[in-house]
């Protein structure tokens, strides 16, 4: 009996990508991956373009492929997690519609999970995106790598493939604020590396800029880094030595020069806006780890759905 391979695809705005991407993907089955049957699950984040029209034709027309259109956008983070869980066969495989990530190297992956790997990790070690991306995308993974106490993987974006076990390990998980990343570090089995050039973007133009970047990053520091309060706290005890030596150091200098000594108000301006500025700092550390417990807590579901093509059941949230 064949065995299935699904093939998650997310989607926002890629209504050129998404029919050359169902191409790429059903060649791979009719040639190379002939010996597997396939499942293709595009799930789509509330699109501006056509990206559900041309979906909606590829569903009508093979019903190996399905689709999920959220009710609205759910983030970057949350939607394609949702439908990782919503896929069905033996192994998993997440790529993006952009064709950044090489659709030809998904037989590798399936090659390494025959061999017995659980999981499969597509690794950026190059890339032909602006390098001022590319260093501050390496920078994040080096800051949260730095201040985790989980061994996270640097450049990896979740293009990978993922075996039935720890597929169904994320289905026990209920993990309303899901950071992909680093579940895989934590809770996955030992991962295989394959290395890869990211490529540029196909067609389209990507939604990702500064601020999606620092919310990517902010969710990876809040769910898997505390080292930063230890920092904190070594360095509030730093200053607070500092400041006690300084006031017994201008204490001393009062009594011995009572008349010529004048320090005026500088040092006290200085110190108060250093302090100010690092509990500022510090503060809205707090708030993100606040703002991250408030979403738990809430248990919101991952994702609304608005429709979904070619399931033989609709799925309960």
């Amino acid at each position: 009996m064949k065995k299935t391979i699904s093939i998650m695809v997310p989607c926002y705005n890629e209504e050129e990508n998404v029919p050359l991407m169902y191409d790429a993907l059903t060649n791979l089955f009719d040639n190379e991956l002939n010996d597997y049957n396939y499942e293709i699950l595009f799930i789509d984040n509330k699109s501006l373009d056509k990206t559900r029209d041309q979906i909606r034709k590829i569903c009508e027309k093979d019903k190996n492929v399905k689709a999920i259109f959220n009710a609205k956008n759910f983030g970057q983070f949350k939607s394609p997690y949702y439908a990782l869980l919503n896929t069905t066969g033996d192994c998993t495989v997440s790529i993006a519609a952009d064709f950044q990530e090489p659709v030809e190297i998904i037989p590798k992956f399936v090659k390494e999970w025959e061999d017995g790997n659980k999981i499969i990790c597509g690794i950026k070690n190059k890339s032909k995106e602006s390098k001022l991306k590319f260093g501050l995308r390496a920078l994040g993974y080096k800051l949260i790598r730095n201040f985790s106490d989980v061994q996270t993987i640097d450049q990896f974006t979740g293009f990978g493939l993922y075996d039935r076990a720890f597929m169904d390990v994320l289905r026990e998980l209920g993990d309303p604020e899901p950071y992909f990343r680093g579940i895989v570090a934590e809770l996955g089995f030992e991962p295989k590396m394959v290395y890869y050039t990211q490529a540029e973007r196909k067609h389209g133009k990507t939604s990702n800029n500064i601020m999606t970047l620092l919310d990517a990053g902010m969710v990876g520091v809040t769910s898997y880094t505390k080292k930063q309060f230890h920092l904190a706290t070594l360095f509030g005890f730093f200053i607070a030595v500092l400041s006690f030596l300084g006031a017994l150091v201008y204490l001393i200098l009062k009594l011995c020069m009572w008349d010529s000594f004048n320090a005026g108000i500088a040092p006290l301006i200085i110190g108060m806006f250093f302090l100010g500025g690092i509990q500022i700092f510090l503060i809205s550390f707090i708030g993100e780890y606040i703002v991250s417990i408030n979403k738990r807590v809430m248990n919101r579901p991952l994702v609304v759905e608005e429709e979904r093509l070619n399931f033989k059941e609709k799925k309960e949230n």
